[in-house]
């Protein structure tokens, strides 16, 4: 009886399919689908973790080797993003970390670490030029203020001196100067001489005193004439000549 029905039942299974075709592969390929996003959401979970989480302790501030102790024994991974450089950190220990500090984040996850250098990352200010030219000389104020900036000096100080347009005169790093192709912590102190653009009206000043005082010394060149009440500037030296060569002609007729 069992082999009969069970002929029976595949028959009629057979019997669809040879009559239903189409939906008898639509129904298959529904199952295949929904085993497969089965199949894939229980890979992803034991791969994520799902449902698991901790809190991330912090490290800023221990050394290096402290926080990664601390966190490889959290089951965490450790990545060092970059070194930093601050002065008010001692060398070698851990400037942020990320995630931050009493985060929930996953089990074994990931954590980016910035460490303070030992030394500053040093720079080179001016790479254009002949070792032997000073760094900057001739830039306008604007562009060498900028350039200072974008290569992460914090410590800037501007001196004017004078000088006809608002150029660089030369930089100083702690008290030296700085030349093309030389390399300069940005920690360092720097000075920043630009021309004040007031050449040109100190020099007609000291002209406009040297005729004052010439004036002074000389009044007798500049006359007034009191009936028009003009300044007569007296004979001039030609002038003198040829009166004088005048006089002399006429004694001798």
């Amino acid at each position: 009886m069992k082999t009969k029905a069970n002929k029976i039942s595949c028959g009629l299974g057979s019997g669809f399919i040879s009559r239903h075709p189409v939906l008898a592969n639509i129904g298959i390929i529904c199952i295949i689908a929904i085993l497969g996003i089965y199949v894939v959401y229980v890979a992803i979970a034991l791969f994520t973790k799902h449902g698991q989480s901790e809190e991330l302790p912090g490290v800023e501030g221990k050394t290096y080797t402290e926080a990664v102790n601390i966190l490889h024994k959290r089951g965490f991974k450790v990545d060092i993003r970059d070194s930093l450089y601050r002065e008010d950190v001692k060398p070698g220990r851990v400037i942020e970390q990320f995630p931050k500090a009493n985060s929930i984040v996953k089990p074994g996850r990931k954590i980016f670490l910035y460490i303070n250098a030992v030394h500053p990352r040093e720079v080179v200010i001016d790479n254009n030029g002949s070792p032997n030219e000073l760094a900057m000389k001739g830039e306008s104020f604007r562009s060498a203020m900028a350039k200072l900036d974008e290569l992460g000096f914090k410590n800037v100080r501007v001196v004017k001196v004078l000088g006809s347009t608002d150029r660089v005169v030369k930089v100083s790093a702690n008290g030296k100067p700085v030349r093309k192709i030389q390399k300069v912590p940005v920690s360092a102190s720097i000075v920043l001489e630009v021309s004040d653009g007031r050449l040109g009206a100190v020099k007609d000043s000291l002209q406009n005193e040297e005729l004052m005082r010439y004036y002074q010394e000389n009044p007798e060149i500049y006359q007034t004439d009191e009936s028009t009440g003009v300044e007569d500037p007296g004979n001039t030296p030609s002038e003198i000549e040829e009166e004088e060569e005048q006089t002399n002609t006429s004694y001798l007729e």
